[in-house]
């Protein structure tokens, strides 16, 4: 191994050894040389060299850019940054939640640091794994705590490195890629390239473009598969893809066995590593030990870790604001509302209008609260936030993957609820129920047409049928039911909300008086007409 760490110490760094050694003997001849000659040739000639150096100097240095350029490879050079595993210095201990995708990484650390024994039994260590997930998740991380574990170099790099202008470039970067890779691979025993975001150049190719945009990226992508059938099981370089894309987005070549060989999920956590997160983000800031991280963790579902840290870090920047020493819970709940519902801002408002919005506002928080299976109401605001001049925030009290039939009822009732009750209170409704009427409608729609929920007895996905193919009556009876559906359950929502008008109103009340409501205040109202709890207040 000390040849070849040699070996490429003199390929990367010829042209600097070359010009000092040159520079070294450029002074030296010309000293002893002019030791030889008389005095003043000697003095002409020192002064007539020291008035044209300025000029001797630029000429070196355009001739030595050029020249470092060229070696470099132009236009083709490529910013990759080589970081070597104690630099990393990241753990699978330091990454918190991703149990799962942990798991399967930590077989890949195994394969990495056992690759003598694999060859042994004459199996070949894998090529390439792809980190499917959504943004925030952990990526980029995991890959850097594969590398730290297994102890080999970390190759990073971007997608948007490999497209350029010039066609060719892309291909020419994605060489010098793979080239270095294995070379750190026969120095250091195996090397880990991660490739961030790279969807932007696996996407399906283009194979019939008639402006020939698609070009450059085609001969990159085209570049990048042959030189992962190149790398052959003595290379022991292993290459992490990134991508937030869907897998129907990449080229299959990519995705074969023999490039891609193995996918990680790395997906947004759950319940109980949602709690670990608050903690250790918590636990680099100043806050209120007694906060219920349980409870943080029910109000964040479907959020990821870098939502999770950027909810603590404007929740530090709230506290600061009020003069706070620590966080409190108030602070991290003010920080999930301006994150996800936008600035409070105080419009100038009739009393009618401001009563119209609390009583339609009110409408929403007791359907959802009195009638919904699995959501839970932790906000209620008659102030203007991101464009809405009121809203009720709900969300699921635990992660649903496959949500039934009550559950649509229960978002669809949620969406009637402001207009129910402005029918009720005032026998007409106002434009307020615009985006109302969009959630429900698509509720509906869905549940009719794509997932069989209706009474028709209709079975399959009619959304994916083109208009065209999809016979007039069945269009016809599929819309009828749809409207149905949704006259059910707004006479439904009504009867809910006539039988509680008095819990409506005391809400319509308090939020003319206070203008917000918290999950405390909303469940300790609820409880005076003999309501319990719901889960997100345990």
């Amino acid at each position: 191994m000390l040849w070849f760490k040699i070996r490429m110490l003199l390929r990367r760094y010829w042209v600097g050894l070359t010009i000092g050694a040159v520079t070294v003997l450029a002074v030296l001849f010309p000293i002893w040389y002019l030791a030889g000659i008389e005095e003043n040739t000697r003095r002409y000639i020192i002064s007539m060299n020291v008035a044209s150096m300025p000029w001797m100097v630029l000429n070196t240095v355009i001739f030595v850019g050029f020249l470092y350029l060229m070696q470099s490879g132009g236009f083709s050079a490529l910013k990759k940054t080589r970081v070597d595993a104690g630099a990393v210095n990241i753990r699978f201990s330091d990454i918190v939640g991703l149990e799962e995708a942990k798991r399967e990484a930590w077989e890949l650390v195994q394969l990495i640091k056992d690759r003598t024994r694999v060859k042994a039994i004459g199996g070949k260590i894998l090529k390439g794994a792809l980190l499917v997930g959504p943004p925030g998740c952990g990526k980029t991380l995991l890959a850097k705590a594969v590398a730290t574990e297994a102890g080999v170099p970390f190759l990073s790099v971007a997608g948007s490195e490999f497209v350029e202008v010039f066609v060719g470039v892309g291909a020419s970067r994605v060489r010098k890629l793979f080239r270095q890779a294995k070379e750190y691979a026969q120095a250091y025993g195996a090397c880990i390239v991660f490739i961030d975001e790279v969807e932007v150049i696996g996407r399906r190719r283009i194979l019939y473009d008639a402006f020939g945009g698609g070009s450059e990226t085609n001969s990159t992508q085209n570049q990048l598969l042959v030189e992962m059938d190149g790398l052959d099981s003595a290379a022991n370089v292993i290459i992490f893809g990134a991508t937030n894309a869907v897998e129907g987005i990449l080229d299959e070549a990519l995705l074969r066995p023999g490039r891609f060989d193995r996918k990680i999920f790395v997906d947004k956590p759950n319940l109980a590593e949602r709690e670990k997160l608050f903690g250790h983000y918590l636990a680099k800031v100043s806050y209120d030990v007694g906060m219920d991280l349980g409870r943080l963790a029910r109000k964040a579902v479907g959020n990821s870790p870098a939502d999770i840290e950027n909810v603590v870090k404007e929740a530090a920047l709230i506290a600061v604001r009020r003069g706070a020493d620590k966080l409190s819970y108030k602070d991290i709940s003010a920080a999930i509302e301006r994150i996800e519902l936008g600035v409070a801002h105080r419009l100038s408002m009739t009393p009618r209008e401001r009563e119209r919005i609390a009583c339609h506002e009110a409408g929403h928080l007791v359907t959802i609260y009195l009638s919904h299976p699995t959501d839970d109401v932790f906000k209620a605001s008659i102030l203007h936030r991101g464009g809405a001049l009121g809203v009720v925030h709900h969300m699921p009290t635990e992660e649903l993957h496959v949500p039934d039939r009550e559950s649509f009822i229960g978002w669809l009732r949620a969406s009637l609820g402001g207009y129910a009750a402005e029918k009720i209170k005032y026998g007409v409704t106002s434009s307020g129920v615009g985006s109302d009427f969009a959630a429900a409608a698509n509720t509906a729609h869905r549940m009719v047409w794509a997932m069989g929920m209706g009474k028709s007895g209709f079975i399959g996905n009619y959304s994916s049928i083109a208009k065209s193919e999809r016979s007039a009556a069945i269009t016809d009876m599929l819309e009828r039911e749809t409207q149905d559906l949704l006259r059910e359950q707004l006479s439904e929502t009504e009867k809910l909300l006539t039988a509680n008008w008095k819990i409506v109103e005391r809400f319509a009340d308090e939020l003319l008086k206070r203008e917000e409501l918290d999950y405390d205040e909303i469940a300790a109202i609820f409880s005076e007409f003999g309501h319990p709890s719901r889960m997100l207040g345990k």
